[in-house]
Order: structure tokens, then sequence, then C-alpha cells
């Protein structure tokens, strides 16, 4: 909120309005009461109507304001979320889960909004009403200003001793919902393979059990929220009990005017409830608070990358990338991904990274892209450590085809050009063209069909093209760097990603992850990693090199 204007005007006008509304309840008071006792005329009737209309219109403003300010927050938060997701990279995001993360951008975020169209304001008002209360109070009579000023203390204090049993029980309430979210994300993008394995009934069970979880968390905490607003309504309803009850024997016994009493009478209640209603709109305020606590632990993530660089990235064609004595570890890994990897790829060279899964090929592409850091060692780009490096810039040099491309729901020609904004339709049917992905023009509108989140109307093979695709829409780049891009591809489809790979890698400095002898015969080198070592360093047509 610090950093947006347009949230801090917003949040502004709606404290503004809230402690206006709230303080013209003084002459509300006044004024009813003296048309009560008789002191005002018929005639402060209009005063007293004009009055109430205030306060409704500074509600409704208030109202609008903080709608406001709670889209202007969340949109702010999603965007930094994003940002940073995207920054922290894959070998970071590993360690939070997907459908946690997506429950925590849109259901989890949503929640604030009770906090700040709600509990924000009320902290406002409960600031400056009461004590705006009491002084009224203090000059009217000054027995019920001591009742009053004693008592009103235990609200806040009963309020926070049960505030602490709420903020926990919220919270795990809020990881239950994320529990539940991501693991019902995770198995109905996973729902084919495991209806292959036959194991989706076990997980409909799995989902049962985190549900109830759910359940019985969200029921804890209406409890502890049912019996925190009990006692917050007794205390203040004993407190009012103690001004009303001295306040009529003493009207009773001619000591204090009829004036006065309706004013203590009137006002009274107004001390107690800007407490009482901070009270409440704090349990609804938290699972807001929890999904805000959330959200800034991966804001304040700091991506592996943190120490880039601004140095500019050496211009011309394509580069040398040298690796000198490269560990990397990753937390909670008791060994290496990679261990004193020493390697040299030559500008233009084509290089095909082989051995079993996680023996550290993707790392060694992660590193390349900026992603992870080595623990020790250096990456060397043309002679310059990757970390000095703008990694902004080093990256709009590089192409990258994963094993799996994302495809995001929008048309098939914003998804090649994901990569160069500014391409023409033109340039993207170009692309297209050279990744043989000769099927778009098959689709029902050409390169406007609309496709699925992740590509789901397209075949395994046809997301592969979208993806080369893209490379081939990135002209500039000099740095091609494949992970897999056949694997789970038929014989045709390979085919197909293998010329369109041969033609991409001319004249570009190459790295590719493959098992597939035919993405191996590509390279001129190939290079088998083994638990994060390097094994042997060959020539790609050496009898017994591939795997």
């Amino acid at each position: 909120m610090r950093a947006e204007r347009a949230v801090r005007t917003h949040l502004g006008v709606t404290m503004a309005a809230a402690v206006l509304a709230g303080l013209l309840v003084l002459v509300q008071a006044e004024l009813l009461a003296g048309v009560l006792s008789g002191r005002f005329t018929a005639a402060a009737l209009g005063v007293l109507a004009a009055v109430v209309g205030v306060r409704a219109l500074l509600a409704w403003t208030q109202g609008v304001f903080a709608g406001f300010t709670a889209t202007g927050v969340k949109s702010a938060l999603r965007h930094r979320l994003l940002e940073r997701l995207r920054e922290l990279g894959p070998a970071r995001l590993a360690a939070h889960r997907s459908g946690e993360l997506v429950t925590l951008a849109g259901r989890g975020l949503d929640g604030l909004d009770n906090y700040l169209t709600g509990y924000l304001p009320s902290i406002a008002v409960a600031g400056v009403v009461p004590v705006a209360v009491l002084i009224r109070l203090f000059a009217a009579d000054l027995a019920s200003a001591v009742i009053v000023l004693v008592t009103l203390p235990l609200i806040p204090i009963f309020g926070a001793l049960v505030g602490m049993t709420t903020k926990a029980v919220t919270e795990r309430q809020f990881h239950a919902l994320s529990r539940l979210g991501g693991h019902f994300l995770d198995v109905v993008r996973g729902l084919p393979t495991l209806r292959a394995f036959g194991r989706a009934r076990y997980q409909a069970g799995v989902i049962k059990q985190v549900a109830d979880a759910h359940r019985s968390a969200t029921m804890r905490t209406l409890r502890v929220a049912f019996l925190s607003s009990l006692v917050l309504e007794l205390c203040a309803s004993l407190s009012l009990a103690l001004v009303a009850v001295p306040i009529g024997l003493r009207l009773l016994g001619g000591s204090l005017d009829l004036t006065t009493a309706l004013l203590v009478l009137l006002l009274a209640p107004e001390a107690y409830l800007p407490l009482r209603a901070m009270g409440t709109r704090f349990h609804a305020s938290m699972e807001g608070v929890a999904a805000a606590d959330a959200a800034f632990a991966v804001l304040d993530d700091e991506p592996d990358h943190a120490g880039g660089g601004t140095r500019a990235v050496p211009v011309g064609g394509a580069p040398e990338i040298r690796l000198e004595n490269v560990t990397v570890r990753y937390p909670g890994r008791e060994t290496p991904a990679l261990e004193d990897v020493s390697l040299t790829i030559s500008p233009g060279e084509r290089v095909a990274l082989v051995g079993e899964s996680g023996g550290g090929k993707s790392t060694l592409l992660h590193l390349v892209l900026g992603f992870v850091q080595p623990s020790s060692g250096r990456v060397l780009v043309d002679g310059t450590d990757l970390r000095e490096l703008d990694l902004a810039r080093w990256r709009a040099r590089l192409a990258f085809v994963a094993q799996r491309p994302h495809l995001f729901a929008t048309s098939v020609a914003d998804n090649i050009r994901l990569g160069a904004p500014t391409a023409s339709l033109q340039d993207v049917r170009k692309a297209a063209a050279a990744a043989h992905a000769d099927f778009v023009e098959d689709l029902p509108e050409g390169f406007g069909t609309v496709l699925g989140e992740r590509g789901t109307n397209l075949s395994a093979g046809q997301r592969q093209r979208v993806a080369l695709a893209r490379a081939f829409c990135r002209p500039a780049a000099s740095v091609l760097l494949l992970d897999e891009p056949t694997a789970r591809l038929d014989g045709r489809s390979e085919a197909a990603v293998v010329t369109a790979t041969a033609e991409l890698a001319q004249g570009r400095t190459a790295v590719i992850v493959a098992h597939r002898p035919a993405m191996i015969d590509l390279a001129d080198r190939v290079i088998r990693i083994h638990d994060g070592r390097v094994l042997s360093d060959t020539g790609a047509r050496v009898e017994g090199s591939r795997p």
C-alpha cells in the first residue's frame, strides 16, 4: 500500500469517511437528547435527519472507496506475486506446490476484502470515536465518564486474548484450505496418469481426508469466532449496565436532569460499539491476513539470481559457454545436483547431455538460464561471469524449449509470439512453418484458434512444435536450450521435431538434453552426466556413446 499512490488515496478517503461518520454520532446524540427532553424544538428533527443522511452518505463513500482499496491491493499483490514467481525460476519454485500457489493467488487473497473493507476502517473508528465520546461524557457527567473509562479497556484486553487464539486457528484453517485446493488441482492435472495406473480411487479418498481436515479446521475457527463474540458482547452489556443503572437511580432521585441522562445513555453504547465491531471484523479478516502472510513469504523468498549484475551482455554471434568447477546444492538435499563440473561449449557447437533422470542435466540448463547459482565455481559467457551480467538481456539471447512446454488459454499466434510480443502475424506464420507446425492451418480458426489451458486440445507432438515455433520466433537468440523435446512423442511427431531442431540449431550454440538417438545424432559432441558428474565427453557418432 505504501508503493501504490491510488491505493493510498482510496485508503485515506475510506479512513476519513469512517471517522467522520463515527464523530457525527456525537451530533446525533446531542440533537436526539435535546428533542426528547424538550430542550430543542421539533425543528431540530430536520437537522437530525440531515445528520443521519450525511452519515449514510459517508458510509456509502467508505464502502465504495474501501472496494477500490481492496481491488488495488489485491491486484498489486497478485502482480508482484506473479513477478516473483517468474524471478524465482523452476528450481526454486519446486519448493512451492503449484496448486497451493494457485489457491493463494486466487481464493486466498480474496480473503483480504474483509480486512481492507472492514477491519482497517474499524481500527480508525475505534482509535478516534471512543476518545471523543469520553471527552463529551466527562463534560456532561463525571461519574458516568469514569465508569466508561474503567470498563472500556476490558473489551480490547479480552479481544486481544481471544485474538491470539483466533489467529492461530485461522492460519491452520487457511493452510488446510491451501492443501485442499493444491492437492485437488494436482490430482486433476494428473488424472489421466492416475487412471492409467489405477490410483484414481485412492486419490479420491485422499481428497476426502484433506476436505475433512479443512472442514474440521473451519468449524474450530467458527467456534472460536462465535465464543469471542459472546465474550465481547457480554463485556459491553455489563459495562453498559454499570452506566445505565446509576443513571436511572440518579434520574429518579432528581440529582440528574433528563437531557444529560438521555445524552449519557445515547453516547455510552457508542463508546463500546467501535471496539466490538473491530473485534468482530478481526475474526472475519484473519483468513485474508493469513493469505497475505503466505504471499509475503513468497515475495521475501530471494531468487537464486538475486546477486545478478548489470553488466552488458557481450554482443556478437553464438557465445562460448564455460563451466569451471561448478557445484550446485539444493536446500534440503544432502547430495549435490552437480559436483565439480567443468566443461566448455564452443561458439556454435551443438552438445547433447545424456544420462539417467535426476543426474543433473536439467540443473545444468537452469545454470545457463540463470535460474540457479552455483554453490561454488563459475559459469562464464564469453569469459564473463554470468552472475555479473544483466540476466534480462542475457535471456533475450536464449531460446528455451522445455520437456513439457506450457501453452496458455489464448490464440495459437499469441502462444507462439510469447517470447517476441512485437512479432507480426507473418513472422508467426514463418516460425510455425519452420517448426513444421503445419497442423495450425487445419484448426477451426487457424492461428486465431484459442487453445485450452496447457494446450489440452492439442496432441503432445503439436504442443512441442508450437514450443519450437516460439524459439523460431526469436531470431536474435544465439543460444538454444532444449530439455528432452522428443520425450513421449510418436515416430512422426519425433521426426518433425528433430528436423525442425536441426534447422533451429544452425549457427547457434545449442545444449540439448536427450535420450532418443535421433536427437543425439544432431549433436557435435555427447556429454554423459551421472550423479552430478561428467563421466564422458565424446563425439556424437562414436560407437557406444549413446545410452
